[in-house]
């Protein structure tokens, strides 16, 4: 079994806009105060974030390929 690997908020961050070109530390924060955000846990004080949670996060938030800005599928 592979082990996870947990970042912490600010390089999750990093990890985010980098391989998606959007999220940030700020975002991470507000989102884990607010709900809807990548799913995380605590320790030693810190928010935790595993890779894998942050794809996911990330690509429920992109929508589907389309050719048309007038494309049903845009909404």
């Amino acid at each position: 079994m592979k082990e996870a690997l947990f970042l912490r908020r600010k390089a999750a961050g990093e990890y985010l806009k980098s391989k998606y070109g959007f999220g940030s530390e700020k975002t991470l924060a507000k989102l884990a105060s607010v709900g809807g955000g990548p799913e995380f846990r605590k320790g030693f004080g810190a928010a935790l974030y595993e890779q894998a949670a942050l794809d996911q996060w990330a690509l429920s938030k992109i929508g589907e390929p389309q050719t048309s800005t007038s494309d049903p599928k845009a909404a």
